[in-house]
């Protein structure tokens, strides 16, 4: 079957719903909202230089799950969806997922973003299969460790890899959807590569290379 694969952050939405989600925990005063922003304004530098410690910025993302009652985060996530997410997803996001869908292909949804965060958002876009980084757990409450391999850069594809034996697929007919450079390893994977707002890096690469680039912009009142 054909696969569509879509990156999520700055690709299917207008925003990093990582980032997002420390801003609206800062609104709330779950954590220190100048901290909060030194150290994303750190890591996002790392990631697009394409340096980025992903285990050790998990860490930080993930650190306040540890500490509330998992039906207040979830209260919290139900806030988060409504009046963050659901803002940033433009009808040429769902436009385009559902140019997918409409053609039989299946749809997944690959991000480096954890899986408490995205799994919502997934579901808006009615995608079941999701592939993130797993927030570790024990006995129901989150520890602030990943489970497996974090599924950012090449980890995408080694967690992609695993998916697609698992169900007995390929990506002989695959399209890839992305901003980064950082997932390059997935693009050069698939058969149609398709740079999404890209950053400079994957627009050279992109140009060289042939791909198309799609713009996704926000909507008009």
């Amino acid at each position: 079957m054909p696969l569509a694969i879509f990156d999520l952050d700055n690709t299917l939405l207008l925003g990093d719903s990582d980032h997002s989600w420390g801003e609206f925990l800062a609104e709330l005063g779950v954590v220190d909202p100048v901290e909060q922003r030194r150290k994303h304004e750190y890591y996002y530098a790392e990631y697009e230089a394409g340096r980025l410690n992903i285990r050790e910025f998990l860490r930080f993302q993930l650190a306040p799950l540890t500490r509330y009652p998992r039906p207040e985060l979830e209260q919290w996530r139900e806030r988060f969806m409504q009046e963050k997410i659901l803002p940033m997803i433009t009808s040429s996001a769902r436009q385009l997922v559902e140019s997918h869908r409409v053609r039989g292909h299946r749809l997944i949804i690959v991000t480096a973003t954890n899986s408490f965060i995205t799994r919502p958002i997934a579901d808006e876009f009615g995608i079941e299969t999701l592939i993130a980084s797993e927030p570790q757990q024990v006995a129901g409450q989150f520890t602030g460790e990943v489970d497996g391999t974090p599924s950012y850069r090449e980890g995408k594809v080694t967690k992609l890899s695993a998916w697609l034996d698992a169900n007995r697929e390929s990506l002989d007919d695959s399209w890839f959807y992305s901003d980064s450079h950082n997932d390059l390893p997935l693009l050069r994977a698939v058969s149609h590569p398709v740079a999404v707002n890209p950053d400079p890096v994957l627009t050279a690469e992109a140009n060289q290379r042939g791909w198309p680039i799609l713009e996704i912009s926000a909507d008009r009142c």
